[in-house]
């Protein structure tokens, strides 16, 4: 189970090691470093290991502030796959990723630190 212990302004930590880089979650799996093309925009190309892992849920944290946003051609592709989306600011959106890995659902996350 991957945990993430701690969330402030551009620093998360997961599992025990610290991140200063936006970060992917997929298949109990951090991936650091994690850029998008169009910068506070989540598509599908920024996601395609995700959307190839088929979780039941991809809890997107859109920044401190919830500056950033999914692309509604992400959202679509989501809903026809099956797969809830819940985007949320990035404190939130931990809260709610621990929640969903604590139940034992398949969730993946990707998660902007700062703005």
């Amino acid at each position: 189970m991957t945990v993430i212990e701690e969330y402030h302004f551009g620093v998360i930590r997961i599992d025990g090691e610290t991140y200063r880089n936006d970060v992917k979650i997929v298949g109990g799996q951090v991936v650091p470093k994690w850029w998008r093309r169009r910068g506070h925009v989540f598509d599908e190309r920024d996601v395609r290991d995700i959307l190839a892992a088929r979780p039941e849920a991809l809890v997107c944290g859109t920044g401190s502030s919830g500056m950033a946003r999914v692309s509604e051609p992400l959202a679509r592709r989501l809903e026809e796959d099956g797969v809830a989306l819940h985007a949320l600011p990035t404190a939130q959106a931990v809260e709610l990723f621990n929640r969903l890995e604590a139940e034992g659902r398949a969730v993946a996350g990707a998660f902007h630190l700062t703005c």
